[in-house]
C-alpha cells in the first residue's frame, strides 16, 4: 500500500503542483514578501484522543504543529484560520470554549491575527482544520530542497521527549497533580509544544539555514524528506543526538532512547543545514540558541548512514505514517 507521501508525490506530478514539496506553500504577496502557507488536519483518535489531553492543550497543539511549518520556512506567521467540527455531545460542553482560549492564547504570544474558520456537526468524532500564513522577504524562505553536500546538519531543542510523553499516556499516566515534575514536563512535550518560530527567524535574518525542515513525523523520515528534495544523503552521529534531559527517568534502554529521537516524531523542533564555511560564524552569531550538530550532508544521495559505536548503519525511515 503506498503511502501519503507517494499519494502527495503522484498528484503532484499528475497536476504539475509546483507549490506542493515543503513545509508550507510559498507565493509571492508584493515586490517585498513573500507569502508562505500551511493547513493541518488534527481527526480525533488518530491525532489526538480526548482522555488523554485538555480542551486547552488540543487549542495550543493545534496552532503549534501549522508554526512549526511556517517556522520551517524562516517565516513569521502573521494570521490563521481555524475549523472544526464536533458532535452534538461536545457542543452541549463547554470544550470548544475552552479549545478555543488554548488556541487563541499561542496566536498572543507570536502575535497572530485569527481572520476566520467555521464550525460544523459532525457524527461521533472531532474534525480540526488549521491553516496558518506567514510572511518572509521575496525569495528568501528556507526550502527542503536546498541543501548541498558538505553542509553540516543541526537541529533545535531535544529529542524523543514528544515520544517520551506518548508512552506515559498510552500507560495511563496524566497530566495532574498525580504527575512527577519529569513525567509532566514529557507530557507538555507531548500535549503542549513550543514551535522554534524565534530561532527560525534568527536563522533565516543571518542567512544561515541552507535547508530546513521540522521534526513533526520523526528525524528519520524528516530528514529522509529533506534529503530527497535536494537530491543528497546525510551521515548522522548518535552520540551526538540531543536526547531529552528526562529520558533517563523512563528507564529505558539506550537504543530505546534513541530510538525515541530517531523515530518518534512531534518533537516540533527544526532540523537545518548549514554551509560548514559559516561553522564559527555561526557559532559566534547564534550562541544564544539551544543548536545541536548532529551530522552531514553526503553526496551519496538517498543514502542516510547513522554512526553509532564506530559502525556505519543505514538509517530507514520509520517515523510516523497515517499509511
Amino acid at each position: 500500500m503506498k503511502s501519503e507521501f507517494e499519494f502527495i508525490e503522484t498528484i503532484r506530478r499528475r497536476y504539475s503542483l509546483s507549490k506542493i514539496g515543503d513545509d508550507c506553500a510559498v507565493m509571492p504577496k508584493d515586490s517585498k514578501t513573500d507569502l508562505v502557507m500551511t493547513t493541518d488536519l488534527l481527526v480525533e483518535d488518530i491525532d489526538f484522543r480526548l482522555d488523554w489531553t485538555t480542551p486547552e492543550f488540543l487549542g495550543h497543539k493545534t496552532l503549534a504543529v501549522s508554526l512549526s511549518d511556517v517556522a520551517a520556512m524562516g517565516a513569521k506567521p502573521v494570521w490563521a484560520m481555524l475549523s472544526i467540527g464536533v458532535p452534538q455531545k461536545i457542543w452541549k460542553t463547554d470544550f470548544v470554549e475552552k479549545f478555543y482560549d488554548g488556541y487563541y492564547r499561542l496566536t498572543k504570544k507570536f502575535f497572530v491575527e485569527i481572520v476566520g474558520g467555521d464550525i460544523s456537526k459532525t457524527p461521533d468524532k472531532i474534525v480540526i482544520d488549521s491553516i496558518v500564513a506567514g510572511e518572509v522577504k521575496r525569495g528568501k524562505a528556507v526550502l527542503r530542497s536546498t541543501a548541498r553536500r558538505g553542509d553540516l546538519i543541526y537541529v533545535t531543542g531535544s529529542l524523543g521527549g514528544a515520544t517520551a510523553g506518548l508512552t506515559l499516556l498510552e500507560n495511563g499516566v496524566r497530566y495532574d497533580d498525580g504527575a512527577k515534575i519529569w513525567q509532566r514536563n514529557l507530557l507538555l512535550k507531548q500535549l503542549s509544544p513550543f514551535p522554534q518560530i524565534h530561532a527560525a527567524q534568527d536563522l533565516n535574518e543571518k542567512n544561515m539555514a541552507t535547508a530546513m525542515i521540522d521534526l513533526s513525523d520523526g528525524l528519520s523520515s524528516d530528514l529522509a524528506h529533506l534529503c530527497r528534495a535536494s537530491k543528497v544523503g546525510a551521515k548522522i552521529f548518535a552520540d551526538k543526538l540531543p536526547l531529552h534531559k528526562n529520558l533517563r527517568a523512563i528507564g529505558k534502554s539506550f537504543d530505546k532512547k534513541l530510538d525515541y529521537a530517531l523515530n518518534g516524531g512531534e518533537d516540533f523542533e527544526l532540523l537545518f543545514t548549514v554551509n560548514s564555511k559559516k561553522k564559527f560564524q555561526f557559532k559566534n552569531e547564534l550562541k544564544n540558541h539551544n543548536f545541536s550538530h548532529i551530522g552531514e550532508v553526503t553526496a551519496n544521495a538517498g543514502m542516510i548512514e547513522l554512526i553509532l559505536n564506530e559502525k556505519s548503519l543505514v538509517l530507514e525511515p520509520k517515523g510516523f505514517r497515517h499509511f
